[in-house]
């Protein structure tokens, strides 16, 4: 290899070099089993300093093919990395009081690693090993939370459906290669548009595969136990990270196809299908946890909305959305108010628990409500210029009756978000000396809360200024 093809792997994939690094310094730092406390600075320096690379060389317009026919990236790409890569931090943060060790930061970074690897996947063979990379070290984060009995069944779920999905992918992608003599993702477009049977096939099969992992009705059984059971950075994690990698993975798949019926109605009626079921079993839920996991199946349904619209106005409506989506579920959770005990993590996001929250931590209150409201889509909140991007795609492919329908479907979520609000600030909770070790916040809690409310302030203020730089 010449210094130059060298130079340009290295600048390739340097985010994922950067996270590969972080990997080896953790590792070896519980090897060595000296300064516990190091994990998570290391973990929140190369995650940061990936972000930044990611982020540098998309502004740098810098655009390269070192594995050819496997892998490429462009600017687009490294700037979908970066955000992904940035959200990832306050989930670090988060993390401090839950995990002593460094396992978490370890794992955490495997699973970035492969979500920086599905958004510059050119073939099948890359693209499952992205996935696989994300997926697998999540069913042992879910397993971390050893302080909750259901832990271990619902890592074991988790593992056993994402196995089906995995094994779906497969075999969709081995019918696409039988049929064209290629592992290249540009085989799956041609699939979505063909009439015979085995293409047909397979464009389901991965399709399937991909609502499995995203949660998707009726493909959905293992979401709301499996958010409930990990502890709140892996659950936080779950609902942003994990989900937009597979949006991703879905969104580099699709490119720039055009769809025709019957795949039209795949991607419209199971999607349309969750954002209905999502948003009405949401409203009996009795934990803020399980209410965000049926939260994010309805999300997920919004955002494969997204591949019936204009081809061109997919990445940024889909990118955008994750962006928004992501700050304002880490907000929720970086804000919610904890005590450190174990007891506490079983109890703490039981909505009866939220019940006065106003007058106990106002600060929390304020930071959740803004959350919920911008998850709920109000104007002028960015929750509402990222439905309105999604719809407004749709609209433009001319697929109005179905941009209706995902529409009057989202305003069932209205319940639910207006309900957490009414409990925090009209409810009556506990007294103020029983409730004082809730109101003491983390100040890298706080800091995590600060940064992704200021990041979502900015997109309020100017939207215009974010979408153009996607």
């Amino acid at each position: 290899m010449t210094t130059s093809a060298a130079w340009t792997v290295l600048s390739a994939m340097l985010p994922e070099h950067l996270l590969l690094l972080g990997m080896v310094l953790l590792i070896t730092l519980e090897i060595v089993g000296r300064w516990p406390r190091a994990s998570l600075p290391v973990a929140v320096l190369c995650v940061g300093a990936a972000a930044l690379a990611a982020a540098g060389l998309s502004w740098a317009g810098f655009e390269a093919a070192p594995f050819a026919g496997h892998f490429s990236v462009d600017p687009a790409g490294l700037l979908a990395k970066a955000i992904v890569l940035a959200l990832a931090l306050p989930v670090l943060l988060m993390s401090r009081d839950e995990f002593e060790g460094g396992e978490f930061s370890a794992l955490l970074l495997s699973s970035l690693y492969g979500v920086c690897l599905v958004q510059s996947a050119d073939s099948f063979l890359t693209l499952f090993l992205g996935l696989e990379l994300m997926s697998l070290p999540v069913y042992v984060l879910v397993l971390l939370a050893y302080r909750r009995p259901q832990s271990a069944e619902a890592a074991l779920k988790y593992l056993v459906l994402g196995g089906t999905a995995s094994a779906m992918f497969l075999m969709g992608a081995s019918l696409l290669y039988g049929g064209s003599a290629s592992l290249s993702i540009e085989t799956f477009a041609p699939a979505l548009v063909a009439t015979d049977t085995m293409a047909r096939a397979a464009a389901v099969l991965v399709i399937l595969a991909f609502f499995l992992k995203a949660a998707i009705v009726p493909l959905h059984a293992w979401a709301p136990d499996a958010y409930e059971a990990a502890s709140v950075p892996v659950t936080a994690y779950m609902a942003t990270i994990v989900k937009a990698g597979v949006l991703l993975a879905a969104l580099r798949l699709f490119g720039s196809a055009n769809l025709a019926s019957p795949m039209i109605e795949l991607i419209v009626w199971l999607p349309l299908a969750s954002i209905v079921w999502g948003n009405l079993a949401a409203m009996k839920q009795p934990s803020l946890r399980r209410m965000i996991a049926y939260s994010s199946i309805a999300h997920a349904g919004y955002l494969f909305y997204a591949l019936l619209g204009d081809p061109a106005g997919r990445l940024q409506s889909v990118v955008f959305y994750l962006l928004i989506y992501g700050l304002m579920n880490l907000l929720v959770f970086a804000a919610l108010p904890s005590s450190g005990t174990a007891s506490d993590d079983l109890e703490r996001d039981r909505l009866d628990n939220l019940k006065g929250l106003f007058q106990r931590a106002p600060f929390a209150a304020l930071m959740i409500a803004i959350a919920m409201l911008s998850l709920a889509g109000i104007p002028p909140l960015p929750g509402f210029v990222a439905k309105f991007l999604i719809f407004k795609n749709v609209m433009a492919a001319g697929h109005t009756t179905y941009a209706v329908l995902g529409l009057v479907g989202s305003y069932l979520g209205l319940y639910f978000y207006l309900r957490v609000i009414q409990l925090m600030f009209m409810g009556t909770g506990p007294s103020a000396a029983a409730d004082a070790p809730a109101r003491s916040s983390n100040r890298l809690m706080v800091g995590a809360s600060l940064a992704c409310f200021g990041a979502a302030a900015l997109a309020t203020v100017f939207p215009g200024w974010v979408m153009d730089r996607l």
